[in-house]
């Protein structure tokens, strides 16, 4: 979903900051005082009216406004957990949801191909965007939008930039898109099929449809073409894929990967990297980086630039792997070829636990922080080097029982 930049896009590392109305009083665009939820309610009220929302609309929406306990526990719950890009993908692009994309495909052909016309954005990457985000629109989300928003306001967890989005998404039920009883998604505000935040449904959100309504709630057209809108206005390249599998050639030095070196793929063909299934990459002239989710022992990936263009709905190298895998799935794709290795994914605490067994093997790499900066990347490649490993210089669950 489309979270803080892009959220449901709020997917971020979800720490609870729940500091109190009082710090959400300093920094949010609803400042008068306030002493519980009505005095709250009345500082909505204020900043809503200010932007053009009626006592009509607000009382719809806040009249009977409750903060949300669910909401809450899930702010402050949020403990560490993380998955290899292996356990990420796999999840996610599955038996049934490739099924599923397939049969959207052909229902919705013409939808599809009026959005790509209009767009310039390949079908596939829109299914596999509706599909990961909401399973094509199977579960969208529970909560009552408006006082998710209010909560988390409430509370002061983020409460400028959740502020915001609720006085827009007073605005938003105020122009009549939808109604409060029907504005609905997750804890964290991000809304219908598309899962937009209220600030990205004012900026991206289209009716297609052409009945006055964006509805990306009921309207699977006006969700689709919203898609396609966001990632054209992001700068989606039209005919171009998200990536390839790619093989590296022995003795590849690895600081072409972790330095986000691009090159045309010609340039990396005569480099020795070549396509993972054998066949020849489709235009030489495009641009690519190289993308080693897992290390040299996983699949490696040449990345477009449409890449980047789908971590814009969710900033995250694994989201955008498997809606690029997904979309690929859809079309007739195959699976990758190279098999995910049996590894683990390092949690901060294992980071700093790997820079710890670095520093007691002499390398300066300052204090352990858990952040793999390029001294830390530097010194596990001279560490793999000496002990007959693939100099990847890949932070693993593998390397810190290698090294501890």
């Amino acid at each position: 979903m489309l979270r803080v930049p892009n959220p449901r896009s709020f997917r971020p590392s979800r720490r609870s900051l729940l500091v109190g109305a009082g710090a959400w009083l300093a920094s949010s665009a609803i400042a008068p005082a306030f002493a519980g939820v009505d005095g709250f309610v009345a500082g909505v009220w204020k900043s809503a009216s200010a932007k053009g929302v009626s006592r009509r609309t607000f009382d719809a929406a806040m009249g009977d406004f409750s903060p949300l306990a669910s909401v809450i526990k899930l702010t402050g719950s949020q403990a560490e957990f993380v998955s290899t890009s292996g356990e990420y993908v796999e999840k996610r692009v599955n038996a049934a949801r490739m099924g599923s994309g397939r049969d959207m495909r052909g229902e919705w052909a013409q939808t599809l191909a009026a959005v790509a016309q209009r767009y310039g954005v390949q079908p596939e990457a829109v299914l596999a965007i509706w599909g990961i985000e909401t399973n094509y629109g199977g579960f969208v989300g529970n909560t009552n939008t408006v006082h998710a928003l209010a909560t988390l306001t409430y509370h002061g967890y983020r409460a400028s930039y959740f502020g915001d989005e609720l006085i827009t998404a007073l605005q938003i039920l105020e122009a009549g898109h939808v109604t409060p009883g029907k504005m609905i998604g997750s804890w964290a505000g991000a809304m219908g099929q598309t899962q937009f935040m209220p600030s990205s449904f004012m900026k991206y959100a289209v009716d297609f449809h052409g009945d006055g309504h964006k509805d990306i709630w009921g309207s699977i057209p006006d969700a689709l073409a919203s898609t396609g809108n966001y990632l054209r206005s992001f700068g989606w390249r039209p005919g171009e894929t998200w990536g390839y599998e790619v093989k590296l050639p022995q003795g590849f030095n690895y600081d072409n990967v972790w330095s986000g070196r691009t090159a045309a793929l010609d340039d990396w063909r005569r480099a020795g990297v070549v396509r993972a299934n054998g066949k020849p990459f489709p235009r030489g002239s495009d641009t690519a980086s190289l993308f080693m989710p897992m290390g040299a022992a996983g699949p490696v990936f040449a990345i477009l630039p449409n890449f980047a263009v789908i971590k814009r709905y969710n900033n995250s190298n694994n989201y955008a792997l498997a809606v690029g895998h997904l979309a690929d799935r859809i079309i007739g794709g195959a699976a990758f070829i190279t098999p995910w290795p049996n590894d683990t994914a390092l949690t901060e605490a294992d980071r700093k636990q790997l820079q710890q067994a670095l520093l007691r093997r002499g390398y300066a790499i300052g204090t352990p922080d858990g952040v793999i900066g390029p001294k830390s990347r530097q010194a596990i490649m001279d560490f793999q080097a000496r002990n007959g490993l693939i100099p990847d210089g890949f932070p693993s669950g593998n390397l810190l029982k290698a090294i501890a």
